[in-house]
């Protein structure tokens, strides 16, 4: 059995409103329910958690974003609806406007009954701790809300151009600045009902945490919020193994979280592979028979529990 906790599909009626302030259009990869299915039935999925990845809705119309997360989330909606025992969904929040986001928080969670959100690392280099977003951290905690943070485009030009692809390396850093400044702004250690799900294994965290946690003992004053301190809190996250089906990415992130919290992700479609590849996630066949079923869909019940019935 499998369930994916990091797949995307990116409904129509969303994709039409993701337009710029100058009529531009970002890129978004096409990613449809039925391309979905075909995959998760070649890889013996059982269930996938869908979310509509980067860019986001807000492209600099916070009037738009609004109107493009009501698109997406009732989109959702409707695949979830159809199959319930296959599909849950992360809803999209207009942030920045951190009023507009509550508002649709509940209409995704309590109207539409959404499984959880997705947040963007960053909006407009607002990136995820500040505390001019405390509002929506608070009632994400009141409901022991489901988040998933991906990882999106850095609000600064990447210093080599384009020679690399952002997802290449920027997307690991982006949720690395997401989880260091949800650490020192103390939002982890104020708002612990929150079930974080960090795309990608964590990022480069896992590799730094304990240059992380040296900021306790070299400047303590910037540390001063993280009351419990980085090894806790790193260890009471979730991670998925999205686009990161390797061993010793896999070994790092255990060496800062319990097996119970990482949990199988494939990132499709970004993850496409070709129709005469093997399995997507080769490193957990080297896994005993326990742990690899941990991973693969035990360890979801921490998230989704309603797909493991």
């Amino acid at each position: 059995m499998r369930i994916d906790l990091h797949a995307h599909l990116v409904p129509d009626a969303y994709r039409d409103l993701l337009v710029a302030a100058d009529g531009s259009r970002p890129f978004v990869v096409r990613a449809e329910r039925e391309d979905l299915e075909a995959d998760m039935a070649r890889y013996g999925i059982d269930a996938a958690v869908v979310s509509t990845g980067p860019p986001g809705p807000y492209l600099g119309d916070r009037r738009r974003a609004i109107e493009a997360s009501r698109a997406a989330n009732e989109a959702l909606a409707t695949v979830v609806g159809g199959a319930r025992g296959r599909f849950a969904a992360l809803g999209v929040l207009p942030l920045p406007d951190v009023t507009a986001a509550i508002d649709e928080l509940a209409h995704a969670l309590d109207r539409l009954g959404l499984d959880g959100v997705m947040l963007l690392t960053n909006v407009e280099g607002v990136y995820l701790g500040d505390p001019d977003w405390e509002p929506l951290y608070a009632e994400l905690d009141r409901r022991g809300a489901y988040a998933f943070v991906h990882p999106t485009v850095p609000p600064y030009a990447p210093p080599l151009g384009d020679r690399h692809p952002v997802w290449l390396y920027e997307f690991p850093f982006e949720t690395t600045r997401a989880i260091a400044n949800l650490i020192f702004s103390g939002a982890f250690e104020r708002h612990p009902a929150i079930r974080f799900q960090f795309a990608h294994l964590g990022g480069t965290a896992p590799f730094l945490a304990e240059r992380l946690g040296s900021l306790a003992l070299r400047e303590p004053e910037k540390a001063a919020e993280s009351g419990a301190g980085v090894a806790a809190h790193l260890a009471r996250q979730s991670y998925d193994t999205g686009l990161t089906q390797y061993l010793p990415a896999l070994e790092a992130t255990r060496s800062i979280a319990p097996l119970e919290r990482i949990v199988f992700g494939t990132d499709w479609p970004y993850a496409a592979l070709p129709a005469d590849s093997g399995d997507p996630a080769p490193a957990l066949a080297a896994l005993p028979a326990a742990e690899r079923e941990a991973i693969e869909w035990r360890n979801a019940a921490h998230l989704v529990p309603r797909l493991l019935a």
